[in-house]
């Protein structure tokens, strides 16, 4: 069973008083949201956010302070630190997921350089040695890990700097010992299968079978052609279920690793110039599996959004479809996440591709939801990203210059469908309701081109798209109404309704006619509707009209629905 998380917020109500808890929630977008509001309302003068963590093995929450705003200095003087030891104190310290972390950080551009992750460094002697021979870099790593640790700590510089060098030479002792020893295994002459199988019940076994397979990509040229060595080494892999679960994760970690980095997924996909919406798209179909694949048969939208995987990607897809690799999978959908939280546009030279890219990426990662992410993460991620395509400049940049008063509403309902979060949707019928109720909306409807019939039947269109766009009723009523007021005037300037009472056609026809325009489906809701509806009502009681209706099945089948509509209402 995994950690339940939940986030609390503490606020200061004046300058010396103690924090006390103002809320707690499962949403950290939300607590983080009241926090701001909370200062700028003048509630607080300082606002704590805290990540609460239940280790559901011990019961005991964890807790971590990701965000302080306003006079925090005051209350009660913060406790002594008591544990002064370095966060690493053995080598095996430096084998854990948080250490190799903070050496990829922290050795970044060496590593790069050398075409290595950090489990590679940790693994091999020859790269040890290279990073030992160069001299400056080992040393200003760890002065850039001492010099934050000691001031936190209240230790010196020069003391933290001694004890992390003295684990380093500990570390690379044991990795040269185990070199010299013969004791690291070649996976080229012995087989990763067998060797996995002999070393299944070594106490050392994640540290000797890394070594192998550290050694075994190392000859690749690029991270696409070390992903593939892995994945060789993974099909290699012993169908005994313990030696084979030795051999699958001492391959996820340098996995994760290189798809964890930028470089190593733009290599693999084989994108260096592709735009972040395509990337995105790419990795989801990466790590969505057979929920997403399922979603590309169906839904048309999201296939032409996501890309095709070849050769490698597809290859590990295939892998990652399955129950193998669960931290490949978190590592590239956290990745996803990251980018959704960011700012960096889906598609910087589309703006409408942007929002059918964002509506596939929502609907292949919910479709997925629990596999890869839990689904709070995956709505707070989209309510976030919808801010940015509610800003001015997107806005300008999704309508442009050339479209018409209509063409610009259809746009913004698109819009308004498309993002998420209530927040959000209101802003989205903000910009509707600006242009819906802009003198050049009536204008150029009234005065286009087009046919009455042609511009009622948009009108009635348009409504129907604002009552599915997931605005609250309270949004979108004033904006049908509007449209009904439009279409109103329209019908008056034509006088459709008056001509097609008069105009020289069967009955049916023209009652036909006049039903759809009462019931919103030829024309807007509203003063058209009305009018309609009365002719409707006044032709219905003719004495000719019960014998031509009797000849007209369909006719009076539609003459019943209204008559149902207007007794419902």
């Amino acid at each position: 069973m995994s950690d339940q998380v939940h986030y609390e917020l503490f606020v200061r109500r004046k300058v010396g008083a103690q924090w006390t808890l103002d809320m707690a929630t499962e949403i950290r977008t939300h607590a983080l949201q009241t926090a701001e509001e909370a200062l700028e309302q003048g509630r607080a003068v300082a606002v704590r956010v805290s990540k609460e963590t239940l280790d559901v093995a011990t019961r005991e929450y964890k807790s971590i302070s990701i965000f302080t705003k306003g006079q925090v200095d005051g209350g009660k003087p913060k406790k002594q630190q008591e544990d002064l030891e370095p966060l690493c104190v053995q080598p095996s310290d430096l084998y854990t997921a948080h250490a190799r972390d903070r050496i990829g950080r922290l050795l970044e551009a060496w590593l790069d350089r050398h075409h290595a992750t950090p489990f590679e460094l940790l693994h091999r002697p020859d790269l040890v040695e290279k990073l030992e021979a160069s001299g400056t870099d080992l040393q200003h790593a760890l002065q850039k890990i001492a010099i934050p640790e000691a001031e936190a700590r209240g230790l010196s510089v020069h003391e933290l700097i001694r004890t992390f060098q003295g684990l380093v030479e500990r570390t690379v002792a044991n990795l040269m010992k185990a070199f010299k020893k013969g004791d690291l295994p070649n996976l080229d002459t012995e087989g990763f299968a067998r060797a996995a199988e002999r070393l299944a019940s070594d106490p050392d076994r994640a540290f000797l079978l890394g070594a192998g397979v550290a050694a075994s990509i190392a000859p690749g040229k690029n991270w696409s052609e070390k992903l593939a060595r892995l994945l060789d080494l993974a099909d290699a892999a012993p169908s005994d279920p313990k030696a084979r679960a030795t051999a699958l994760a001492a391959i996820e970690t340098p996995l994760a690793e290189i798809i964890g980095s930028k470089a190593g997924m733009a290599d693999l996909l084989g994108a260096n110039d592709a735009d972040l919406g395509t990337t995105l798209a790419a990795m989801t179909r990466l790590a969505g599996g057979a929920q997403v694949e399922a979603l590309i048969r169906i839904e048309a939208g999201v296939r032409n959004c996501m890309p095709e995987l070849n050769g490698t990607a597809k290859r590990l897809c295939d892998w990652l479809s399955g129950e193998e690799f669960p931290a490949v999978r978190m590592s590239i959908a956290q990745r996803v996440l990251k980018e959704l939280n960011g700012v960096r546009r889906l598609k910087p030279s589309d703006a409408e591709a942007e929002i059918e890219f964002l509506r596939a990426l929502a609907m292949s990662l919910t479709a997925a939801a629990g596999r890869i992410l839990p689904p709070e993460d995956i709505t707070s991620a989209f309510t976030t990203r919808s801010k940015t395509l509610l800003n001015g400049e997107f806005i300008e940049s999704l309508l442009g210059r050339d479209r018409s008063s209509r063409e610009e509403v259809q746009m913004l309902i698109r819009l308004a469908e498309n993002v998420m979060g209530a927040v959000n949707k209101r802003m989205a019928s903000r910009w509707l309701s600006a242009n819906v109720l802009a003198l050049r909306f009536e204008r150029e409807l009234r005065q286009g081109p087009d046919s009455a019939a042609a511009k009622l039947s948009a009108l009635a269109g348009l409504q129907k798209a604002l009552v599915r766009s997931g605005l609250v009723v309270e949004d979108y009523e004033p904006l049908c109404t509007r449209l009904g007021e439009v279409g109103g005037m329209i019908e008056a300037d034509a006088r459709l309704v008056a001509m097609l009472v008069r105009a020289p056609a069967p009955l049916p026809q023209k009652i036909s006619v006049l039903i759809k325009l009462a019931q919103g489906d030829a024309g807007p809701t509203g003063p058209v509707a009305d009018r309609a509806r009365v002719e409707v009502m006044k032709m219905a009681r003719a004495p000719e009209t019960r014998e031509a209706l009797a000849n007209s099945p369909e006719t009076m089948e539609l003459l019943k629905g209204l008559l149902q509509q207007k007794a419902a209402a």
